[in-house]
């Protein structure tokens, strides 16, 4: 894969949660919650200020972040699912 974002973007990969069954009832998958943790996989150079300069992003590949629902735009690569978000969507960074 070779994606690279740009400006303030971040490319994220969201990571399964554990399912957890109750009472013996399976949920399907198209009915299942987006999951809202997620791992960057990439980091665009950063947003441009009005004087020429950039402002340093927050995140880095390899953070575990929070980020709402139905944020970003949904990509597919390679047989993979990721999104790309801009960094003012991220809700928190874990750890």
């Amino acid at each position: 894969m070779n994606i690279r974002p740009l400006h303030d973007r971040v490319l994220v990969k969201r990571t399964e949660q554990e399912e957890q069954v109750r009472g013996g009832i399976i949920i399907p998958d198209t009915a299942k919650e987006k999951p809202q943790e997620a791992e960057v996989v990439a980091v665009g150079p950063g947003k441009v200020r009005d004087d020429g300069s950039r402002a340093p992003m927050d995140v880095e590949a390899g953070n575990r972040i929070l980020v709402g629902k139905y944020s970003g735009s949904e990509i597919k690569v390679d047989g993979q699912e990721y999104v790309i978000l801009r960094e003012d969507e991220i809700l928190a960074v874990i750890g």
